[in-house]
Parts: structure tokens; sequence; C-alpha cells
């Protein structure tokens, strides 16, 4: 097994007209990086599509930091970005998390350590796991546990939270499932996480401090749809597996 500092992880930081947002997060999450965590580690934006002055200063944070990369795309979606940044990456253990920090990244370390040392797979920042501390809207409180409650009625799985823009997998897990997952939306994740679950990989849950930001650039009802929707396409191919049986 390889020595923590033998270990190297790629942070991906999927954006969409995050000007305003861009620099603080790389600047946080590079001083947090370089003072606590015990890995080699790079940080890569991907842009994917902006129309404001995102891949500028995306470009500016790539001159000033050596430990900075960034990857334009020319089409939106989440999870399209998050595919090729990780499908290109040479780290061992590849993550994301979102623009905004609005998870805390004292939670960071303990989700890559679990992969690390062979526990787990994936692993996944939970706002619904014991020990989680919340603050949100009522609605989007609603929107995400009515969300997870589906999903585990459709699917049994045992993670809690889904949606979380908060995860890590080993690199060769991910070349593996890539293939397998149709979306390039927002439900990329959570078709991962099942993917890795029905495969029999162990998908570890970090609880997670969680400080909504109030002026997030997500489509919430868009993102609400597209879940629901994936949500019924991999249930009816799951149907259809097992008929065949």
């Amino acid at each position: 097994m390889l020595e923590a500092s033998q270990i190297r992880v790629e942070i991906i930081i999927p954006v969409y007209n995050e000007e305003r947002a861009l620099r603080k997060c790389i600047e946080t999450l590079r001083e947090y990086l370089a003072h606590t965590f015990p890995y080699q580690w790079q940080i890569k934006i991907a842009d994917n599509a902006s129309k404001d002055r995102t891949w500028e200063i995306a470009q500016e944070l790539v001159a000033e930091y050596p430990e900075v990369r960034a990857l334009h795309l020319d089409q939106k979606g989440r999870g399209r970005a998050l595919r090729a940044a990780w499908l290109e990456s040479n780290a061992d253990i590849v993550a994301y998390m979102d623009v905004d920090l609005s998870t805390g990244l004292d939670a960071f370390a303990p989700m890559i350590a679990a992969i690390a040392v062979g526990h787990s797979e994936v692993g996944i920042g939970s706002r619904l796991a014991v020990g989680a501390k919340i603050t949100r809207q009522i609605s989007r409180e609603i929107y995400s546990r009515g969300l997870n409650l589906i999903l585990k009625l459709a699917f049994r799985n045992r993670f809690s939270d889904a949606q979380c823009g908060f995860k890590a997998v080993r690199h060769s897990t991910f070349v593996a499932l890539s293939p397998l997952i149709e979306s390039n939306e927002w439900f990329f994740d959570t078709e991962l996480l099942l993917l890795a679950e029905e495969r029999g990989m162990r998908v570890f849950e970090v609880p997670v401090d969680w400080d909504e930001d109030r002026d997030s650039r997500v489509n919430i009802r868009g993102a609400v749809l597209e879940q629901f929707r994936g949500q019924w396409r991999v249930w009816k191919q799951r149907r259809a597996r097992a008929a065949k049986k």
C-alpha cells in the first residue's frame, strides 16, 4: 500500500458562470490543502461553457498557482465536465466539490482517507448522516430529503445523500464505471453511486457541515426534474435486466 505522501489526489471544481465565486474558492481550497492535507494534490477547474469571465479567471489562476489546472468544455453539464476531467486525470483518487464551498473542508481528508487505505472505492459527503450540521432554506431541505427518500424506496441503496456536491472515487473505479454512466447532467454522480453499489463496491459516507450558498447558480427545479428522469431510467433498466435472468 502506498504511503499517504505518495497518493495523488485531483480535485475538480466544475463551474458555469462563476466569475464571482471562482477565485475565492480556489484560494480557500489551496490554503486548506497546503496546510492540512497529507496527500499529493492538484486542483482542476472544469469550465463547462461559461458565458461570463469564468474561463478568463481560471486561466489567471493557472498562471498564478502551479497546483492549479483548467479544462474548458464547449457544452454545459456538470456530469459532462466531471467525466472529461476525471478521465484525463493521472491521479490515484479523483474528487470534486462545488465552487461555493458550502460543504466544510474539514470533511475532505477523512473522505479521501477511506479510499486511500482501501476501505472504500467511493467516498461522499452526507448532509443526512448523523453528526452533519446543515444551514439551508426549508424548500431545498424538502427537495433534498424527498429525492433521497424516493431513491431509497426505488433502489434500497445504503448511502443517504446522493446529491451532496462533495464526492471522491478511486480513479481506476471511475474508469471502469464511466462507460455505463449515461447522464451528463445532475444525475451523473447519483448514477455513479448506484452503479458502484450494484457491483458490490463500498461507498463511504462522512457527515458534513453544510452552509447553503444563497447566490447559487443551480436551477433547482431543473436539477430535481433531471434527478427524477434519471431515477426512472435506471429503475427501468434494472427491471429489464432482472426480467432477462
